[in-house]
């Protein structure tokens, strides 16, 4: 009876130390998975129907004497239909920190661009809330204007003379220019360190097709919005993100392991797109950037949103073509 014990002792012993033996250990190395809409390499959008210096992007419409009474818009407007529907439709960013964000705590958005919509707003309605905002990726900035399913569109747009074949633009609010982000630490100290690495952009934007033209050597990436790009720097898929100095000041802001290097490299103003076909709102609005620069409105915004992109300037000066 002992040796059938011993050799079932024997068998539970192998057994056990058998099962307690560690597996040998198995490395699965898996990507960082891509924004939704990158585009690696990036395709590069054709020459530009009316090149740079066939017009002056910066001239506006002029407007059409002093601003009418909010609520009182002229009979047959583009405003009065505004008005009718009760609510300025406008396509704007809710990712980019300090023009159009959500705000973490409440959810709402808010931003330099946003406030300039309120301002709108009240001079049509004499209510800054009867804003719809409408969230638009920068590659659907001109359809959303073309289609009507906004009225204006404030979302760190380039004006161009290419785009103004295809929409209208108030007058500049924003000066900004291009540069570049790199992790803290990084080789890269301006365009020439590019050549042969990834640099980020925007799909749809200007940002994009100047890094091809600027850093032929570099490989460009797309994305279908900025903040993507951060996401794929610090996640080590690109090298660099490349875009206006605005938003990658916010985004150094929000990430203090990247910087923006000094130098731009290009201009970038910013104007309010709207339908070639309603060249009263464009003069409307016109006017109540007018008033906005006057009464010191366009500085309070600036010194409560931008001060991170240094002291508040003298706001960009209107230019007209008529």
């Amino acid at each position: 009876m002992r040796r059938p014990a011993l050799a079932l002792l024997t068998v539970l012993c192998l057994a056990g130390c058998t099962a307690a033996r560690p597996l040998p250990e198995a490395r699965v190395d898996v990507a960082a998975p891509r924004p939704v809409g990158a585009q690696d390499p990036a395709v590069i959008p054709s020459g530009a129907a009316a090149p740079p210096g066939s017009c002056d992007p910066r001239a506006s419409l002029r407007p059409s004497g002093t601003l009418p009474a909010p609520g009182r818009m002229p009979g047959g407007s583009t405003m009065a239909r505004i008005a009718e529907r009760g609510r300025l439709v406008v396509g704007v960013d809710q990712n980019n920190y300090r023009f159009g964000y959500r705000d973490p705590g409440t959810g709402d958005l808010v931003g330099f661009e946003i406030d300039l919509a309120h301002e709108i707003a009240r001079a049509i309605f004499g209510d800054p809330g009867k804003v719809l905002f409408r969230a638009v990726t920068t590659a659907e900035r001109e359809q959303a204007v073309q289609s009507g399913a906004v009225d204006i569109v404030i979302r760190s747009m380039t004006m161009t003379c290419d785009r103004w074949q295809r929409v209208s633009f108030s007058t500049e609010y924003v000066s900004a220019g291009q540069a570049i982000l790199v992790a803290k630490g990084s080789p890269i100290k301006g365009l020439q360190g590019l050549a042969g690495k990834k640099v980020c952009a925007s799909t749809g934007s200007t940002s994009i097709r100047n890094v091809a033209t600027k850093a032929p050597q570099a490989l460009p990436v797309s994305a279908a919005d900025a903040l993507d790009c951060l996401v794929m720097l610090q996640q080590n898929q690109v090298d660099a993100v490349s875009g206006d100095d605005t938003i990658l000041a916010g985004f150094a802001a929000q990430d203090p392991g990247t910087t923006v290097l000094p130098d731009r490299f290009t201009e970038e103003p910013y104007g309010m797109a709207m339908k070639k076909e309603s060249p009263d709102l464009v003069r409307f609005v016109n006017a109540v950037l007018e008033r906005l620069r006057a009464d010191g409105t366009w500085a309070r915004l600036h010194h409560t949103w931008l001060t991170a992109l240094g002291s508040t300037p003298q706001p960009p000066a209107a230019r007209y073509r008529d």
